[in-house]
């Protein structure tokens, strides 16, 4: 039997994000922005979104890499799109 992930842990999220960015999660706050604070380029949010999709089974490639612009809009989106599903 799959695996299903009924609750999105919003800590897993902003380690996730840390290991992509390869920073120290305590630099991701729930409002730094990821491109002003965290000086995430385009490439980087396309990464952003590819490791989502993977680890959250979604698919985020759609979206403008605008909307995800920190770990608080990350996780609602997030949190829609598997709510969605």
């Amino acid at each position: 039997m799959p695996e299903q992930t009924s609750v999105l842990d919003l800590e897993d999220l902003r380690t996730t994000l840390a290991e992509i960015l390869d920073i120290d999660v305590a630099q991701v706050t729930d409002t730094a922005d990821f491109a002003e604070d965290l000086e995430v380029d385009s490439l980087m949010a396309l990464e952003i979104l590819v490791a989502l999709e993977e680890k959250y089974q979604v698919t985020m490639v759609q979206e403008n890499p605008q909307q995800i612009r920190s770990l608080s809009a990350t996780y609602a989106l997030l949190l829609e799109k598997l709510n969605s599903k």
